[in-house]
């Protein structure tokens, strides 16, 4: 969800409105959205459709991501500087602590195990790598120009990115935290997501298209 900065195109600077906008995430019969204009997130429930707690965060909150246990939300202040990750506990709606990331960080995304967060740094070309026992980053890894989007594997073992300024995908290893390989795909690559069985990516692009990944060749098909 989610996804800031260095756009190409007045579709790309439109897409990127909507996001910066806000993201949202579930967790229970809760939804989570960040507001990037009041640097807050609400938060609604999803049974009777109102906001039930607004949680202050840090500036120009972007993409946020929840664990699978519904626990915790991890926001990416995007305009803080230097940048950070905001934490927050779902049982009391309030942040319980701010992680320093890289330059302008822009998207989340957590591990199906709930023990790493990835989040990309489109202010300096990089993905932090979180590890939500200690809340740390545990490594940084260079990744494409003004990354943006993020989604992990159904299995947990690899990491896409979507690397906007030069029209790739990186794709990350999560047990050695490098980049396994490069794929090329169209335009003004702005967000990813991985299909529920793991044999597919889709990209989507400011031109307009939609690229599909093949992950078993890391090829455009």
């Amino acid at each position: 969800m989610g996804s800031k900065h260095k756009l190409y195109s007045i579709a790309l600077v439109s897409a990127a409105m909507i996001l910066m906008l806000m993201s949202i995430v579930s967790a229970a019969s809760f939804s989570y959205i960040s507001n990037s204009n009041d640097n807050t997130v609400s938060v609604i429930d999803t049974a009777t459709n109102t906001v039930v707690a607004t949680v202050n965060v840090g500036v120009t909150p972007q993409g946020l991501a929840v664990t699978p246990d519904g626990t915790t939300v991890y926001v990416a202040n995007s305009g803080d500087n230097p940048g950070d990750v905001s934490v927050i506990a779902t049982a009391t709606n309030t942040v319980t602590g701010t992680v320093p990331v890289g330059n302008g960080p822009f998207d989340v995304a957590v591990t199906p195990d709930g023990t790493t967060v990835y989040v990309t740094n489109s202010g300096d070309n990089t993905v932090s790598v979180i590890n939500t026992a200690t809340n740390t980053v545990v490594a940084t890894v260079s990744v494409g120009t003004n990354p943006m989007g993020i989604a992990v594997s159904p299995d947990g073992t690899t990491v896409y990115v979507a690397n906007n300024g030069d029209n790739t995908v990186s794709v990350i290893n999560t047990a050695t935290s490098t980049v396994v390989a490069t794929v090329s795909v169209g335009n003004g690559p702005s967000d990813v997501a991985v299909t529920p069985d793991g044999t597919s990516v889709d990209v989507t692009n400011g031109d307009g298209t939609v690229s599909v990944i093949n992950t078993a060749t890391y090829t455009v098909t």
